[in-house]
This record gives structure tokens, C-alpha cells and sequence, in this order.
């Protein structure tokens, strides 16, 4: 995977073993592993495994999913190379668009009214994973107005999955760093004693410029950040307070009163079990931390 090595530790003689990566025996164990756990992976909900697309399209979507904010998400899987994955995708996709209704109905069975009310039809993703994908994999999905992520998979030993971004691309832009560290410092700087609303922008683009792979999901209760999956949820201003929710454990953080909440057990908005609450420009010094640790694990 890209140069990744993966080493054991030997407790009885103080080495190191390596673990050699390898590829699946056949297709369907990369899909069946990926559906059987695709919430923990690719925060997507899994809806239908090998879902027919009629006689008129003639093909079977390996798996359909909703993602964290609502978007639909079709996956496919590839035991290794396949240089059909994208436009088998795309076809997809496409169908997908036309049959709105037939989606949000399967979204009602499986996951309730709710969820099927707030399908967000702006945003439809096609997640790719395969052994590897080409260059000319990467250079073609920069040409499609769609959403895709190509995702490399390696097994390591008998119960180790890595996964690896290759390529995001949104709307036919690929996404990429969208701010310097430079740039990121001054907005946090130029935001003392502003508004919440200039407060919010600079967070933004704190969150945006955290590295590559950064997509930002408009919903009406919040704003997502997300590379395959969300790391940062961030709730309208509040007249003296903008809300931030996490993907970081709160047992691992020194919860601090009025910055820091551990939400778990509390419904709110967005994703994410710990909230930051910013007042200042220093409260956002001071979550930088919070964000990149988020960020990371996404």
C-alpha cells in the first residue's frame, strides 16, 4: 500500500516480524468484509448487497449504503486492478439519479421515514475499492462532475484491513489543500474580537486546509467535514458561541468547563461525540489540536 509496512512485535526475543499485505482469494470477500462492517469503515449505513438495477440497465450494484449526511453512496469492489470499476460506477450513478424514488423507498425499509425524508440528492458518492487503480484511474475521475473516492485495500495476517485513499474528487474538482498553515494562522489572527459569523469562516478554513481529501457537506442543522468519513460537524453560529462536534473519544480528552463537553449520551446535531465550544480566536488556537487528532482518525 503506497510503501506501508507493517511490523509484529516479538515479545520473547525483542524483534520485529513483518506482516506481508496481500490481496483477497476472490471478489466477493473484499465486498462481504466491507458490508459486514461498512459504518465502521466508510461511516456509511448499509442498505442492500448485489441490489438489481432492472432489465433495461441489466446489472447488479455491488453495495448501496447512506452516508453520515444523508447522501447516497454506491460501492464497488475489486479484488485487485480493474480498469471497468469507474465507468461500472459511473453507470450506476447514473441510474441511481433516475430512481429517487425507488432509493428513498429502499432507505424507508431499511432504515425508517426519517432517514428516507432526508436523503440529501445534492451529493450521491461512488466509493471504488480495489487492490490498486492505475494513474489513468486517477487522472479519469478528475473528468466526471460526480463525487468518487478510490479506496486501495490490503489484508495484513489473518484479521488486519488497511485502507488507503488514492483519489477523492468531488463535483469534478479533485479535492486538494485549500489553505497554507500561513494562510490558516492569519484567518485565526485577523478573527480577534470579530463576529461569530467571521469566527465560522475561519474555522472553515482551518478545517479545510487540516490536508488533502477534505470534503465540506452543506446541511440545513450543520456543515460536515469529511474525507471518507466525517471528522468534524460544525452547527450555525450561536449569538456568543459556535459549536464544533468531534470524531475523538472524550475519555481520551482533559475535558476543560466551557470548552470542552463530552456529548455521547446527548442528541445534538452532526457527528461526533465530543463538542468544542469557540468564543474567541484563542479557543480556536487551542482546538487546533482537537481538529487534527479528528482529522486523523477519519
Amino acid at each position: 500500500m503506497s510503501g506501508l509496512k507493517l511490523f509484529r512485535t516479538d515479545t520473547t526475543n525483542s524483534g520485529m516480524t513483518e506482516v506481508m499485505p496481500r490481496l483477497a482469494e476472490v471478489e466477493a470477500d473484499v465486498q462481504g468484509l466491507v458490508e459486514a462492517h461498512m459504518e465502521s469503515l466508510l461511516g456509511v449505513r448499509f442498505l442492500a448487497s448485489e441490489y438489481g438495477t432492472g432489465p433495461v440497465h441489466g446489472g447488479r450494484i455491488d453495495s448501496l449504503g447512506l452516508d453520515e449526511n444523508g447522501s447516497p453512496v454506491i460501492i464497488e469492489c475489486k479484488r485487485g486492478i480493474d480498469a471497468g470499476v469507474i465507468n461500472q460506477g459511473l453507470f450506476y450513478l447514473s441510474w441511481l439519479m433516475d430512481h429517487r424514488a425507488e432509493f428513498e423507498h429502499l432507505v424507508r425499509d431499511r432504515l425508517g421515514a426519517t432517514a428516507a425524508s432526508q436523503v440529501l440528492w445534492s451529493g450521491p458518492r461512488l466509493i471504488c475499492i480495489a487492490g490498486d487503480f492505475t494513474r489513468y484511474d486517477v487522472h479519469a475521475v478528475r473528468e466526471y462532475r460526480r463525487s468518487i473516492d478510490l479506496v486501495r485495500y490490503r489484508l495484513f495476517g489473518s484479521n488486519l484491513l488497511g485502507l488507503e485513499t488514492v483519489a477523492a474528487v468531488r463535483d469534478g474538482v479533485q479535492v486538494a489543500r485549500r489553505v497554507r498553515r500561513q494562510a490558516v494562522a492569519r484567518a485565526a489572527a485577523d478573527i480577534r474580537g470579530a463576529s461569530m459569523v467571521e469566527l465560522a469562516n475561519a474555522v472553515d478554513e482551518v478545517l479545510l486546509g487540516l490536508g488533502d481529501g477534505v470534503n465540506r457537506v452543506e446541511r440545513k442543522q450543520y456543515t460536515a467535514f469529511q474525507k471518507l468519513r466525517n471528522f468534524a460537524c460544525v452547527c450555525p453560529p450561536q449569538r456568543s458561541k459556535l459549536l464544533v462536534y468531534l470524531k475523538v473519544d472524550p475519555k481520551f480528552v482533559d475535558l476543560v468547563p466551557g470548552f470542552t463537553r463530552d456529548v455521547s449520551g446527548l442528541g445534538h446535531h452532526g457527528t461526533g461525540d465530543l463538542e468544542v465550544q469557540l468564543r474567541t480566536s484563542r479557543d480556536v488556537e487551542r482546538a487546533q489540536d482537537l481538529f487534527r487528532a479528528s482529522y486523523a482518525a477519519a
